[in-house]
């Protein structure tokens, strides 16, 4: 073949895995990857100008070039690789072949380790390489390395093996009845409007979801599946991600019953959560409108080529007018790193999602009493911060988001708004048969969600990226002044005041 020069991807240095590493693995096994490629042109006039394009128009005018698809398709021939997939807007090419066709092609050496749980897994260090002919066409490759990268981001009391054991609990609510404490519009119910989930997995069951809205009194919403990188519903038991997925179903559905719900199933991997994001926004069958997502990790555990092509996705999103709610974390201002510093969490970090904090919420005879930041321990409590990878964002310029505490860098700020979190005052839902109350920010991304629905419906057309019109409208929001997110973990943290802050944003959205 010749001496091929090659070039590292920026941003794809893979960290030393935390568990030891063997480089005896079954090189003739296959494997896919996805290689994500630079679009036709630059979209940012377009964000600028808050255009909203159909889903043709934007594959046609900023999805991946067919040259370049033919280029990394020859790539892919040369190293007997194998062309599974190549998708024009989700700038995305799927290749298949052997683990030691894979390491030839992009330069990398892959072995055998485990995940924190002892499953097997497959894991790279360093970086990944490319022919200098593909250079600035390939952005990313994700796939190589298949370890588990983000966490649900749900709160719930310990389970005996039939009941739950939330002695502590101080009051429950279902979605629906904390919709009617915080206005949401009524007369609206989400009818017309696809939201989507995604989910990095456990399962449901239809059985369960039945009982759940017959119990509310609701029709239980239209609930379909998307397998994304052979991700399935496999539901398991209650203390599985099963009560992720469950709790985000039955959040939305109890919020806006009359949407149509698109589960997006994927692998916890670099590789499947992107993927589920692009083909959740560039469902040309499905069409949501909004997308919610409960999953994720502190931003520095994340390669900086994941950051970049999530954050490039989420801008198609805002061009194609869906709305992309994310949790903002359920660990204080730490988010369960041990180095002593700050972190937000990522993907709410991105400048082109609505990134939702939490609130402890105390209700007397239906009417809020008080509302504060969710802090429970350094384990549960709002995530918020400000990003050390995001620049700040044009629409927080007025928004006095401070200097990072670790390295005075006045990023992206996080959250933008916040919702009842608190698991002591949580939300009632049904799983594996099991009633129980979960809280954590997993389920205001999801409540969100189901009132970006309601919205849409109102307005008759999609709300979009709604994150410049809540900046420069902060009375939208219901302050929250009170409590802070500081974790003994670092001993620092950010508090809640007066405006914006990294704690709950610019607070509860009651205005639409």
């Amino acid at each position: 073949m010749g001496i091929i020069k090659r070039v590292a991807i920026a941003g794809s240095k893979k960290a030393t895995h935390s568990q030891p590493v063997s480089e005896q693995i079954n090189r003739t096994s296959t494997i896919e990857v996805t290689v994500r490629l630079r679009r036709k042109k630059s979209i940012e006039d377009k964000l600028a100008a808050g255009e909203v394009l159909s889903h043709d128009s934007y594959e046609k005018s900023y999805g991946a070039a067919q040259q370049d698809i033919k280029k990394v398709e020859a790539f892919a021939n040369s190293f007997h690789l194998s062309v599974v997939e190549a998708d024009l807007a989700r700038r995305s090419v799927v290749l298949t072949g052997t683990i030691a066709d894979m390491e030839s092609a992009f330069g990398v050496k892959l072995g055998s380790s485990t995940d924190r749980d002892g499953n097997a897994i497959r894991v790279r260090e360093g970086e990944i390489f490319v022919p200098a002919s593909l250079k600035g066409i390939v952005e990313g490759v994700f796939g190589l390395d298949n370890r588990p990268i983000a966490r649900p981001m749900f709160k719930a009391f310990p389970f005996d093996n039939t009941t739950l054991t939330a002695a502590n609990v101080i009051a429950s609510y279902s979605a629906d009845q904390i919709a009617k404490f915080y206005g949401f519009p009524g007369g609206f119910d989400g009818e017309g409007q696809t939201i989507a989930i995604l989910e990095l997995g456990g399962g449901y069951r239809t059985n369960d979801l039945t009982n759940y809205f017959n119990g509310l009194g609701i029709k239980a919403p239209s609930i379909k599946t998307v397998s994304v990188d052979n991700g399935v519903n496999t539901p398991s038991t209650p203390t599985s991600a099963d009560l992720e997925v469950m709790l985000d179903i039955e959040v939305a559905g109890a919020v806006a019953p009359g949407a149509k719900i698109i589960v997006y199933f994927a692998p916890n991997t670099d590789q499947g959560f992107l993927d589920a994001i692009t083909t959740a926004i560039h469902d040309k069958v499905n069409k949501p409108s909004v997308l919610s997502i409960s999953w994720g990790s502190a931003e520095i555990n994340w390669t900086d080529q994941t950051k970049v092509s999530m954050n490039e996705a989420f801008k198609a999103a805002s061009l194609l007018g869906v709305t992309v709610c994310v949790a903002a974390g359920d660990a204080g201002s730490a988010d369960l790193a041990t180095d002593g510093l700050v972190h937000v969490n990522f993907p709410a970090s991105s400048p082109y999602v609505l990134s939702c904090g939490g609130t402890s919420l105390y209700v007397k005879e239906n009417t809020i009493v008080s509302e504060v930041v969710w802090h429970e321990s350094d384990t549960s409590a709002s995530g918020g911060g400000v990003s050390e990878f995001f620049p700040l964002p044009s629409y927080q310029a007025g928004a006095n988001v401070p200097p990072s505490i670790n390295s005075r860098f006045v990023g992206r700020g996080v959250p933008d708004v916040a919702g009842s979190a608190d698991r002591f005052t949580g939300y009632k839902v049904l799983v594996d048969g099991i009633p129980t109350v979960v809280g954590g920010t997993s389920a205001v991304a999801p409540l969100y969600a189901g009132l970006v629905a309601r919205i849409n419906q109102q307005k008759g057309k999609p709300a979009g990226f709604i994150n410049p019109t809540l900046y420069a409208n902060p009375s939208l929001a219901r302050d929250i002044t009170l409590g802070n997110n500081n974790t003994t973990i670092n001993n620092v943290g950010y508090s809640a005041g007066p405006g914006w802050d990294a704690c709950t944003g610019l607070g509860v959205i009651n205005k639409f």
